[in-house]
């Protein structure tokens, strides 16, 4: 098995995530490390590593979907983190979940706004935006 598309999922995940990202896939492949590589090499091995959108442009896409979802709060969480982490704006992040009011609904917004208010909190971003 070719290790490039794992090696180029730890680059991808290191850029999006930083170490925080790196540690939750160390953790994973404690117990899950089959599940974990697959996380490296699909996710970010082979889609976030493609030309076409930047970073920023892949996490606020990615944290639009994880809202509409309702039901990846943790997932959502992570990727607040790592919008920020591209250099997303906070203001941009807010727009991006509130949106999703009109496309999956006002409580999948809700909870979304919830999971922004308690990372924007531990960023040390206060609300509301200026």
């Amino acid at each position: 098995m070719s290790n490039e598309r794992y090696e180029r999922g730890m680059r991808m995940l290191g850029a999006v995530d930083g170490p925080a990202g790196l540690a939750v896939v160390e953790g994973l492949a404690k117990s899950f490390p089959d599940f974990a590589r697959y996380l490296l090499e699909f996710p970010f091995g082979d889609i976030y590593a493609r030309e076409g959108l930047g970073l920023r442009e892949r996490e606020l896409a990615t944290v639009a979907a994880l809202c509409a979802l309702g039901h990846a709060l943790p997932q959502l969480r992570v990727h607040v983190h790592a919008a920020l982490h591209v250099g997303c704006k906070p203001g941009e992040i807010v727009e991006v979940v509130m949106q999703m009011a009109v496309y999956a609904g006002f409580p999948a917004a809700l909870n979304g706004l919830s999971v922004v208010r308690e990372v924007f909190a531990e960023s040390g971003i206060a609300l509301p935006l200026a």
